[in-house]
């Protein structure tokens, strides 16, 4: 188990360094791939499922709980077994010492083993994302299944590192009148305690496996506490964790899943005392609430943001506009990482094909989008489903924020007839609108914005992401001044910054190993994915010392 997977950890540690291209697990949905028969096995997996008990072992109350409903207009009807707070409690921290015990290397190589078990049931996870936060299948597969998979082995090589960033043992000789002093020193790596991650709706996987297996490397017992509408990604997970975790001579309970239908378990399980590290990914309220209660532990939070858009000029106005209608319409903007405000110079911009008025800018967007779903059956693809009632609310309620660019349509799903699949909406707010533009509204809304001039676009973007926080940030410009500018803004405001996108990268994409998820420099993000101090304060070093 351990062996086959050296160079795997020796080349993942190699690119957290290098930071250029690399991804271990493929993300093409190909049977040449991932083998002939792949996608159906995994989909008859997935099925399996459905109606029935979760097939996973732990403590528990005794009774069955579960209310998934997939944004495609399917009850799952899963049930898991409804846990008790402290038989989950009293078994992680019996797991501890051993996990503990089995040292840095051990710890890794058996999470990269569990990594690898996650991959082979990419399909079986893919259904389960799709039919739980309304993603698009092949959004499903990649994001949910490889995407995901390199952010855990990311932060699994990260642990690593910190870990065995100096020697567990030395021999310390301090010159003396007659002989030396010599003392034997050990060193070793202690975990905080029990690692809680609260997963969230839109992206069980991706934004639950860095803390996951960040605390379990440094060798932290994690409960999962799955968002109460995304349960089944993550029970998947746990089971194989578990399995592996057994095979491997440890208990089982360093993993465990933690179900609810309503809420208040994440908050009883977040203010535990042996509750040591709390990973978070969702609103703003509940972030702020965890980090001002949650005292015992340390808390990592991804809270929303008002990502933002400049634009001062283009040599590509048609490549700009389809890289930000790709941008607005992926999964219907329902990601963290969507663009949101798109601020424009009142005078218009300079571009490839003449001066653009601002007008023509919004108008330009507008057809942008239009164009790209523009055939309903190959829009659902790109658009998924609608995950949820709030995200609908705030749809319904835009064109009441200012004037209606491009307006919202539905589209009939032809696979999903049950199915509520929306278009973006973009409205145009004025600048003085701050109220309106200056909080997230989080789904396919976005509003476009007439500036004074670009120098006020780059202060709106420092005064918002300041005072609100943003994961992501874009320019375009053909000014080399104004690009220096708006690092310099991106700076000041601590957010990731993306420059002249209008090929095959987007704003709202990340690529583990070389891209970071957030920089904890603003208030969207108390970390970052995953940097050296999204791991550091997982572990305790103490030594030992005798003389020789």
């Amino acid at each position: 188990m351990f062996e086959q997977h050296r160079d795997t950890l020796d080349r993942a540690l190699s690119a957290i360094a290098d930071r250029g291209y690399w991804s271990a697990y493929p993300e093409s949905p190909s049977p040449r791939v991932y083998g002939e028969g792949s996608a159906e096995r995994g989909k008859e997996a997935f099925e399996s499922y459905l109606g029935k008990p979760f097939p996973v072992d732990q403590p528990g109350t005794g009774a069955w709980i579960g209310a998934e409903h997939s944004p495609y207009g399917i009850d799952l009807g899963v049930t898991y077994p409804e846990p008790s707070v402290d038989a989950l409690v009293a078994a992680a921290k019996e797991a501890l010492p051993a996990w503990r015990d089995a040292g840095p290397e051990v710890r890794a190589l058996t999470c990269v083993e569990i990594v690898s078990r996650i991959n082979q049931r990419s399909f079986e996870l893919a259904c389960a994302v799709q039919h739980t936060t309304g993603q698009a299948f092949v959004m499903a597969f990649q994001a949910g299944g490889p995407h995901a998979q390199d952010r855990a082995l990311e932060a699994v090589a990260y642990g690593y590192a910190a870990m065995t960033s100096s020697a567990d043992r030395a021999r310390w000789e301090k010159p003396g009148k007659g002989d030396p002093l010599v003392m034997e020193k050990r060193f070793t790596v202690v975990p905080r305690g029990i690692g809680l991650v609260i997963g969230c709706n839109t992206f069980p996987t991706w934004n639950a496996y860095p803390g996951l297996f960040a605390s379990l490397v440094t060798g932290n017992p994690v409960i999962v506490k799955p968002h109460p509408g995304a349960i089944l990604p993550l029970a998947i997970t746990v089971q194989t964790a578990r399995e592996v975790l057994a095979e491997a001579g440890f208990d089982p309970a360093l993993v465990q899943l933690a179900v609810e239908e309503g809420r208040g378990l994440a908050s009883t399980l977040a203010t535990h005392p042996d509750v040591r590290i709390v990973d978070f990914t969702g609103s703003t309220e509940y972030g702020d609430w965890l980090e001002g209660n949650a005292r015992q532990a340390l808390v990592h939070t991804e809270k929303a943001g008002v990502n933002t858009v400049v634009v001062d000029s283009t040599d590509s106005f048609r490549g700009m506009l389809g890289n930000l209608a790709f941008s607005l319409s992926l999964y219907s903007g329902q990601m963290c990482t969507s663009p949101q405000n798109i601020l424009v110079p009142a005078g218009g911009i300079e571009t490839d094909e003449g001066h653009k008025s601002f007008d023509e800018v919004a108008a330009g967007l507008a057809a942008a989008v239009g164009k790209l779903l523009g055939d309903d059956a190959r829009a659902v693809e790109l658009t998924g489903a609608i995950v949820n009632q709030g995200v609908l609310s705030r749809l319904e309620a835009a064109p009441s924020l200012g004037q209606v660019v491009l307006e919202s349509r539905s589209i009939k799903h032809p696979a999903f007839p049950d199915a509520v699949v929306r278009t973006p909406a973009i409205v145009r707010v004025e600048a003085s609108a701050d109220d309106v533009y200056g909080h997230e509204h989080f789904g396919p809304i976005s509003f476009v914005i007439p500036t004074a001039s670009t120098s006020e676009s780059l202060d709106v973007l420092r005064r918002t992401v300041s005072a609100r926080g943003a994961l992501t940030a874009a320019v375009y410009s053909t000014s080399p001044r104004v690009l220096e500018q708006a690092e310099r803004a991106a700076l000041d405001a601590g957010v990731n910054l993306s420059c002249n996108l209008t090929a095959g990268v987007f704003v709202n994409q990340s690529a583990a190993f070389s891209d970071y998820h957030g920089s904890g420099a603003n208030p969207a993000a108390t970390a970052s994915l995953t940097d050296p101090g999204y791991v550091a304060g997982r572990f305790h070093v103490v030594q030992s010392r005798r003389h020789a």
